[in-house]
């Protein structure tokens, strides 16, 4: 069969949740085309992959002159570009028996494009914001899941079908070594992970980021990571597509970017391969599913509520259950100070929260898991569980 991956977004941030899929369908013996929309996607695709790129084809889509003028203007409003990807190379994604994407913007392919063509799912994190359990999760014709919690949550609301899902664990975890602990700064401090995500309504960056940098400026007992998520930085001017709203990213001011007890990176691809997950001591967010990805090794974890959040009973809100909750930056000395006691309560959560996310089986990878299935249904019109 020929199956492809494609890889259209404006980072990096999605390729290691399907990559390293790729090497294992090559095992099976499948013709595995990647394509991406981005150089910086393919080199790193193609590091991922390393093992059998020599088996892989490698495709790089683009946009015609017209659509990346109008891009220039509507990419603040909408994913414009990502949209004429799909649009523009309809005759290339024909040719394929299965795409496989870790993203939902790739279901206009069915919706919108009638595309005769099945479309295979794996959500890039697993995280427990709303906008990762919407309607559009319908137009695929076979969902891969990292864990229970993302699949009880999607079929109670019908998202997804008995015979067309599969829960195989979460490949980015096949392709890190989460047992070396990266060091970032000369001293023996606490290191904090300061990661917000980018929704101008959700995160706290707008709103008390630069409060949060201040002090951390200002005080010696702390090392500071600002690793916002990738897209935080990318654009200047943000829209909430989940809550409508339009708003400005603020600057880092320029005295805070040369402290030797801070460093801030705003898109490298240590943002994006847990390096700042395994070095840091302390989590400092609001909303993003890298928290997900930090409770594999169960560590005091702070978030700010910045949006005045009815979190509680939340499921859009499940991860705030696993650390300290403030509303303000002037209650974080007194949340960093108590994280480590604090720990005795919330660590049995962490690990509690990471079981029900993250599938595992001894001795097997996700990655061969979600190659097993995804041979399987594209041969027999369902999953080998169904």
């Amino acid at each position: 069969m020929k199956i492809g991956f494609l890889f259209n977004h404006d980072c990096i941030h999605q390729v290691s949740h399907t990559a390293p899929i790729i090497c294992q369908l090559v095992a099976l013996g499948q013709d595995v085309t990647v394509i991406t929309s981005s150089v910086e996607q393919e080199a790193h695709v193609r590091r991922t992959v390393a093992g059998c790129a020599q088996n892989v084809t490698f495709v790089r889509i683009d946009i015609s002159l017209l659509a990346r003028a109008i891009n220039v203007v509507a990419r603040s409003f909408l994913p414009f570009r990502r949209i004429a990807n799909l649009r523009e190379n309809i005759r290339l994604f024909s040719r394929f028996d299965a795409l496989v994407v870790p993203e939902t913007t790739s279901a206009l392919l069915k919706s919108h494009f009638r595309l005769d063509i099945k479309l295979i799912y794996f959500p890039h994190g697993a995280g427990d914001r709303s906008i990762g359990f919407r309607d559009v999760t319908r137009f695929f014709d076979l969902v891969l899941l990292p864990g229970e919690k993302t699949r009880e949550r999607m079929q109670a609301s019908n998202l997804i079908r008995p015979d067309a899902h599969a829960v195989v664990g979460y490949p980015k975890f096949d392709i890190v070594d989460l047992s070396r602990r990266p060091r970032f700064f000369d001293n023996d401090r606490p290191t904090v992970l300061y990661n917000p995500h980018f929704d101008p309504v959700l995160s706290s960056w707008w709103d008390m980021g630069l409060e949060v940098l201040d002090w951390f400026a200002r005080q010696d007992d702390y090392n500071l990571i600002f690793a916002p998520h990738v897209m935080l930085f990318r654009r200047n001017l943000h829209t909430s597509v989940e809550h409508r709203r339009l708003r400005l990213r603020r600057m880092i001011p320029h005295k805070i970017r040369n402290l030797s007890h801070i460093l801030i990176d705003t898109g490298s691809p240590n943002s994006v391969d847990m390096s700042y997950v395994r070095g840091a001591d302390i989590y400092l967010g609001d909303v993003s599913s890298q928290i997900y990805e930090w409770i594999y090794q169960p560590r005091p974890c702070i978030f700010l509520n910045s949006h005045r959040a009815q979190w509680r009973d939340n499921p859009s809100y499940a991860h705030w259950n696993m650390g300290q909750v403030i509303d303000r930056v002037d209650q974080l000395p007194h949340a960093l100070a108590v994280a480590q006691a604090q720990q005795a309560l919330y660590g049995p959560r962490q690990q509690a929260a990471f079981a029900a996310t993250f599938h595992t089986v001894p001795n097997e990878s996700a990655a061969s898991r979600a190659a097993r299935d995804i041979v399987y249904f594209l041969s027999h019109g369902k999953t080998s569980a169904a």
